[in-house]
């Protein structure tokens, strides 16, 4: 009786152990090795998962990097020091970090904008896009719903007082969420260093444009002419900078009839020039586009205050580094 129990037992025991056995071959056989790069970093990227790098996920990032399919400045979250922290995991240059934030093309709160109609129907941006194209006359301004804040990870956006959506700079990461969630399309990456964007992507004509909003494009050229660095070109109907050639000379948001570009005047550099470099060589002078600088050959050259742009050209051209950009004082923003 015994054995009739004992024997199965042991026969099943048996086979148990030689399949554990054949198993365990079989893994050590086909093991994939794993790249430990892959895990370094995963280790040293914000975990946000946001999907701005164009993979699914931290993990999908990591695994993509570590292969060389994705550049080390391929997560907009990190920032540049986590672009220096993975070229050291890589042993590779780190590539430059390309610093972006978000912007919403848009000023036409309720103050500035008409509305069509009065929308009582739920507060989403995409829903409420569906009737009519929304309730604003403009079918390109922002509906201040909150589709975009909703979807931020990082307290980024909020709607203001105004009801126009509104970025904080110093929270924005740069991950994209918003842009995507927009149906208006009206949310873009901007350089972060850059002083000037066109606040408008209205596609209509302009006398359509004033018709319904006082701070929309109306496609007037003005500030394609204004422009000394072919930076701004009219885009079906709006104007759009080039922000590879804009300088930030601010110039076009001076011009602005309407001020649908917005300007951070409260930043905008004057040249200085340090009496004991310079010599005289007119470099800077030559290169002004907005005579800007005075003085005669082997003098000492002085900046016009007043009608310096704060382009920087002066300083990129002068040989002697005898120029720098200063912001010396707040002015009214235009």
């Amino acid at each position: 009786m015994i054995e009739n129990v004992l024997f199965p037992i042991l026969g099943l025991g048996g086979m148990g152990f030689i399949f554990a056995i054949g198993l365990s071959l079989a893994y050590k056989k086909f093991e994939v090795e794993t790249d430990p790069n892959i895990e370094a970093i995963r280790e040293v990227l914000p975990g946000a998962n946001c999907g701005a790098c164009g993979y699914p996920g931290c993990d999908g990032f990591a695994a993509a990097v570590a292969v060389g399919e994705a550049p080390t400045n391929g997560c907009p979250v990190g920032g540049a020091a986590l672009v220096e922290d993975i070229a050291k995991i890589l042993g590779v240059e780190a590539d430059a970090a390309k610093e972006v934030v978000a912007k919403v093309l848009c000023q036409g709160d309720r103050e500035k904008a008409k509305d069509k109609y009065i929308y009582e129907g739920v507060e989403d941006c995409a829903a409420a896009s569906l009737l009519s194209g929304g309730p604003k006359t403009c079918d390109y301004g922002c509906m201040g719903f909150g589709d975009c804040v909703r979807v931020c990870q990082f307290d980024a956006i909020h709607i203001n007082d105004k009801g126009i959506a509104v970025v904080d700079e110093d929270k924005c990461t740069a991950c994209g969420l918003c842009v995507e969630a927009c149906p208006k399309d009206l949310i873009e990456m901007v350089p972060k260093d850059s002083l000037v964007q066109v606040t408008c992507i209205s596609q209509d004509l302009g006398r359509d444009v004033r018709k319904y909003c006082s701070v929309g494009c109306i496609a007037c050229r003005i500030c394609v002419r204004a422009c000394e660095f072919d930076a701004i070109k009219m885009v079906d109907n709006v104007a759009r900078i080039d922000y590879e050639k804009c300088t930030n000379c601010m110039v076009c948001a001076e011009k602005c009839p309407t001020k649908s570009i917005y300007a951070n005047f409260d930043l905008r550099p004057i040249a200085v020039i340090e009496d004991e470099k310079c010599i005289g060589c007119t470099i800077c002078k030559v290169n002004c586009k907005f005579d800007a600088i005075e003085g005669e050959r082997k003098e000492i050259h002085k900046i016009i205050d007043e009608a310096c742009t704060g382009c920087g050209v002066c300083a990129e051209k002068c040989p002697t580094d005898a120029i720098t950009m200063e912001v010396k004082k707040p002015v009214a923003k235009i």
